[in-house]
Order: structure tokens, then sequence, then C-alpha cells
């Protein structure tokens, strides 16, 4: 098991680039599933969560290409080739979904090609319970038989039929999961109170670009119509968002001057506008962001609510609510997303913070001049928030179980290295 040291209180100069985003990265992976077809994937980031849908691909026959270097060590950024023309089971074990919950997004894949799909269900997650009863409720309304059997879903169907499909509330893989398997259905789908996050359009582009017919992607109705088949494409896989939000949030904890590279500053919005009410200069022009904070003096404290997109995301929460303490006065967190997502909290109070917690509201009080400790991660965004916290303390700051960090951030302590970051990774 590793750990990360970091010895705090040293500004950041130069660029970081981002990588490929997880989140697109993964349901590209699973479309592959709709087509016999190669499908290529440029710039897929190397991580745990990405590794682990790859070994889940090829338990069931897959055969990839290019995402390890040939001695099993990953390549970053390195394109993947995907091809399911020998997949010879329809089934995602538990001892994978368990791992990374969006296993689940081979649910609609399977079942529009194939006819059927057994899938573990995931059980619960560090920050809420995050069921998938939306996923199942699409795929009965598209004609599928769906029961659950000993912790697994199984889903039948002869041929998928379009239909009118109402989400309760957003959830984005609900989306991606009905919207895959709704391009091999019999008909017309149309999804209302679709998610609208740039992840959803990027599959959209990709699967268009296979041969399927969709419409209004980014929008809160997305209409589908079915055909016969799909072919393979190539696809770029577009900036992780939640990482360059990251180091934008970093570098205005550090201080100094940092332009976070290949972002597409369009999907940052709501975030951009909190760091200039927090009085952060931050520049998005092309592809890149601009983060400027020479001076040490306080920051103005700004309140957040997390809301779907395109609001202010919950995977930057944690990392803000560090930001904030170092406000100078008080700043609200109104988490509306995932009910468990306050457990960084406990470990920033061990650095100093003053933060009270609230059911979904934590008050965070700024002045607060944060101390190294030992402190440990408990989920992949509050890994981030209490790395950033290390950079801005006093003395050294030692966080541990960083795998979390690993299924989200592509060797994170090499890029914030690159920029002056006094961080390491050791072995424990």
């Amino acid at each position: 098991m590793d750990k990360l040291i970091i010895k705090g209180r040293n500004k950041l100069y130069g660029t970081v680039e981002i990588s490929g985003a997880k989140n697109a990265a993964l349901p590209a992976m699973a479309a592959a599933i709709l087509t016999s077809g190669d499908v290529h994937l440029n710039g897929v980031p190397y991580l745990a969560d990405v590794t682990t849908m790859v070994k889940l691909l090829e338990k069931m026959g897959v055969k990839t290409a290019g995402y390890t270097d040939g001695t099993g060590v990953g390549v970053p950024g390195k394109s993947v080739t995907i091809n399911t023309s020998g997949i010879n089971t329809h089934e995602a074990p538990y001892d994978l979904v368990k791992t990374m919950r969006a296993s689940v997004l081979v649910l609609g894949p399977l079942v529009a090609r194939y006819g059927s799909a057994r899938v573990s269900l995931p059980g619960g997650c560090a920050i809420g319970s995050r069921p998938i009863d939306l996923h199942i409720k699409g795929l009965a309304a598209l004609g599928a038989n769906v029961s659950i059997e000993h912790g697994y879903v199984n889903v039948k169907a002869k041929k998928l039929k379009g239909a009118k499909i109402v989400f309760d509330t957003t959830t984005v893989t609900g989306t991606e999961n009905i919207m895959m398997a709704a391009t091999l259905a019999r008909g017309t789908t149309v999804i209302e109170n679709a998610a609208k996050e740039p992840e959803i359009t990027s599959l959209a582009e990709q699967l268009i670009s296979m041969g399927a017919d969709i419409h209004g992607a980014g929008t809160d109705i997305i209409e589908i119509q079915g055909v016969d088949r799909l072919h393979g494409c190539s696809m770029d896989i577009i900036p992780d968002r939640i990482e360059a939000g990251t180091y934008i949030i970093a570098a205005a904890a550090a201080g100094g001057e940092v332009e976070v590279s290949n972002c597409n500053p369009g999907h940052l919005d709501a975030l951009l506008s909190k760091m200039k009410e927090a009085g952060i200069h931050v520049t998005g022009t092309g592809n890149s962001i601009v983060v400027k904070r020479e001076k040490d003096a306080w920051l103005k404290s700004v309140n957040i609510k997390t809301s779907p997109y395109p609001n202010f995301p919950t995977d930057l929460q944690a990392q803000f609510m560090t930001l904030m303490t170092q406000g100078d006065d008080t700043g609200v967190i109104t988490e509306t997303i995932f009910e468990n997502r306050f457990m960084h909290v406990a470990e920033l109070r061990r650095m100093g913070a003053d933060i009270k917690v609230e059911n979904n509201v934590a008050i965070v009080r700024g002045r607060t001049r944060l101390m190294g400790a030992q402190i440990m991660a408990t989920d992949l965004r509050a890994s981030a928030s209490l790395v950033i916290a290390g950079l801005m303390a006093d003395k050294v700051t030692e966080v541990s179980r960083i795998y979390h960090l690993d299924r989200g951030y592509e060797v994170m302590e090499k890029k914030l290295s690159k920029i002056g970051a006094k961080i390491e990774r050791v072995k424990v």
C-alpha cells in the first residue's frame, strides 16, 4: 500500500496537462459491446477504474490492445482498441463490480446486442447508496424482463422496443445505460429528465459515429431512433473536467501561477464563477485555464450548493471545501447529491480546520492555518481534497489509503511535482 508525503507551503508555477476523462472513457469502453467492429479510443487515462473495466471486458472474452506496454504496465494517455466479436459470457461478476460501480454500464449494451445480461448489484459505497433502480426501470420500459436473484440483476429481451422513459431523478450512468440500449431497440426511445453532463454528449457522439441515430444529448430530453446494427469507430476521450477543476483549486490553494492545459473551460463555468467570487484570478481561453494567486491574503468566503451539471459538481465539493478554510469569514457548503460526502471533514479537522456539519450542510470557518498531520483518504474526491490540504499546510502531511486517488487521478504526484510541489509517493 502506498502513501503520499507532502511538504506544504510551496507555491506552484508552470503547466499541468489534463488527462482523458475517466467518466467518459468507461462508458466509451462499454459501448464497444454494441458492435463486432473495432472501437479505437484515443487518450484513455491509465487509472485503477479503467483497469477494472479492461479486466471485466477481457473476462467476458473481449480483446483489448494498447492499454499496457505489453508487460502489464500502463501507458498514460495511450490509445486502446477494443473488439468484442469474441464475447463468450454476458455476466459481470461481483468480484469486479464491487470495486467499481461503473461496471453496471455493460448492462444496457449486453441486453441490446445479445438479448441477455447478468450483472452483479454493485451494493453501497462510501459516499452513498447510488442505487441502479432507474437503470432497471428503464430497461423494463424498453421491454426487457428483469429479475434480481442472489445479488445479480438478470435481464432478458428478444428485442428491445423503443419507449418513453422519464427518470424520477437525474442519473448520469442511468442515462448512459438506457441511451446505449436504445440504439439497437426497435422504434423510438425518448429519455426525459436526462443527465446533461459533457460525458453524456461525448458518449452520444461516439454512438453516432458508430451509426446510431441520437438527438438532444446535452439537453434534458434525448431521442434515440433504433437501428439494426452499429459499426466500429475511432474516438477521442474528452479532457477530465473534474481533474482540471482539482488542479485549478490546488493552484489557488498553494498560490503561484499555473496553466491547466488540455481542458475545456466551458465545462467548468460553475467552478470558475465561484473561484472569481473568492478572489482568485482565473482566465480561460481555448483549451487552457490560467490560475493566479500571488498574494497570501485570505480569500473571500463563498457559499456553494452541489447539483447536476451545469451547476457546481459534487465531485469538486471536497476540494472547494478545503480551499474555503482559507476564506476571510464563513462559507456554507450544501451537498445535495450524495448523503455521505463529508467524510473528509474529520481528516481536515485533524489538520486544524474549523468545520461544522449539520445534515447535508458544512459550515466552514476561514482564516485557518492548516498544520501537517497523518491523515487517511476515504474516497476518490476526498483523497484529492486532502492532497490540496497538504499543499497548504505547514510542515509535513502524510496521506494514506491513496488507492482511492489512483481510481481517478493519473500520476497526480508527478504532475504536482512538475509544477513545484514537494510531494512523493512511498511504499508502506
